[in-house]
């Protein structure tokens, strides 16, 4: 590891256009404060919700009904610990984590790190490709290439509206997860599920663990619910606020910025419980228990509810959910290769770069291979970020962890213990996951 005295002798800002951009009042109210740190919370539960989610929630739904819906819930609370983590580490130290691995770890190390988490973004912009171009595809029925090739255009969206300002983009993507939630509480209402089945299914049951099937749907939930990029993101983009920096302006901070992180991480269960209970009240209790795909999930919705507007709000919020991602996914890109590497790309360079190793792949597959193909690319890409998460969440632990670098704001000995045990739960799964999908 490097010297302390090394990393303050050569510090450089994370996203230095908007660093402590955003002003916090001084003597402000709880509520007023809470609205100025609003929104990176937001930004970061986006990844929870990504069109590589979807299908693993439909499968558990129609198959196995409200049962997995513990496996959201537990997922969700690993997830607010991580997160907790990353915002702390952001705030406390000033710097991202790309940065601290950067700072901390060898040359060797730091650039397999920075490998890793490229892969890891790749894969995401990847299953935010294909997500978006299915959507566009039940939307208005445009073929899947043609929806992949599409999908280069919002490049130039997110482009112009991160030259206005970050607030902006948190609008933006606020009221794309706005249009979401009222999409899935129009599933709600009109699938009707069983309040009490969904009470019940809340609660953990052993028979996740016994019954093969339902076990590998859980640990699919479970082992890729938190996105290797979005620890990134967050330790970056709370550092968009004009907080105090001394140690009274960081704990305010860091008070703030999780209940931000925690809220909006409450929202994402809600999307995530959402599919699920949709998938169980429309497929599993009317014996349709075979739906695993966006699509054949898309065309059963209305006949069987005996509505008309289900399934298009269930693609609206399928679109809404690969552009909110799209948006967090180019800011991971750019904190990641500046963070590991101090290389500054022009934001056009970077987004082109990310999003075409992601529509390479996709265009090739939807060509020769059709939407059942297309669909499995989706499923590999968070296979793909299964396998680079533990190089994400050990470094993250570690340094959050550590007094040295910590300061006053180091894990106490209790949450030291669970994080790891944390950590180590959802790497064992995600090892699980990987080695019996490869089989």
């Amino acid at each position: 590891m490097s010297s302390t005295n090394e990393k303050n002798s050569d510090y450089h800002l994370s996203l230095p256009e908007v660093h402590s951009s955003i002003a916090i009042p001084e003597g402000a109210g709880f509520w007023r404060k809470l609205r100025a740190f609003a929104g990176p919370g937001l930004l970061v539960a986006v990844g929870y919700i990504d069109p590589g989610n979807w299908a693993t929630d439909i499968e558990g739904g129609s198959r196995f009904g409200y049962t997995l819906l513990s496996v959201i819930l537990i997922s969700n609370l690993f997830a607010m610990l991580l997160q907790h983590l990353s915002l702390k580490l952001g705030i406390a130290t000033g710097r991202d984590l790309a940065q601290a691995c950067r700072d901390y770890y060898s040359r060797p190390v730091s650039f397999f790190l920075w490998i890793l988490a490229e892969i890891a973004i790749a894969a995401t912009d990847l299953a935010e490709v294909i997500g978006s171009a299915i959507a566009l595809n039940l939307l208005f029925g445009l073929p899947l290439p043609v929806g992949v090739i599409f999908t280069v255009f919002d490049v130039l969206i997110v482009l112009y509206f991160q030259q206005r300002g970050f607030r902006i983009i948190e609008s933006i993507v606020a009221g794309l997860m706005g249009l979401i939630l009222l999409c899935f509480a129009y599933e709600m209402f009109v699938s009707q599920p069983s309040i009490s089945a969904m009470a019940g299914g809340l609660i953990p049951k052993s028979e996740i663990v016994t019954n093969p099937g339902m076990l590998y749907i859980a640990i699919g939930i479970l082992g890729a619910t938190v996105m290797p990029h979005n620890l990134y993101l967050h330790s970056s983009i709370v550092q968009t606020r004009a907080f105090n920096r001394d140690d009274e302006g960081k704990k305010s901070a860091i008070k703030f910025a999780t209940i931000d992180s925690t809220l909006s991480l409450g929202l994402a269960f809600f999307i995530n419980g959402s599919i699920l209970v949709l998938a169980a009240a429309a497929f599993h209790n009317t014996g349709r228990f075979d739906v695993a795909d966006i699509t054949d999930a898309y065309h059963l919705l209305d006949p069987i509810l005996g509505v008309s507007l289900a399934s298009i709000f269930f693609a609206l919020a399928l679109l809404a959910s690969g552009q909110s991602s799209t948006l967090t996914g180019t800011l991971a890109g750019q904190i990641v290769m500046e963070g590991f590497l101090r290389i500054r790309l022009r934001p056009w360079m970077r987004r082109l770069i990310t999003r075409g190793i992601a529509i390479i792949p996709a265009l090739v597959v939807s060509i020769m291979y059709g939407e059942k193909a297309t669909t499995e690319l989706l499923v590999f890409s968070q296979v793909i970020l299964s396998l680079q998460l533990s190089f994400a969440v050990v470094p993250l632990v570690l340094f959050t962890s550590n007094k040295r670098i910590m300061g006053n704001f180091a894990n106490s000995t209790a949450l030291k213990y669970l994080s790891w045990i944390i950590s180590l739960i959802i790497m064992g799964l995600n090892a699980y996951l990987l080695f019996i999908t490869l089989l």
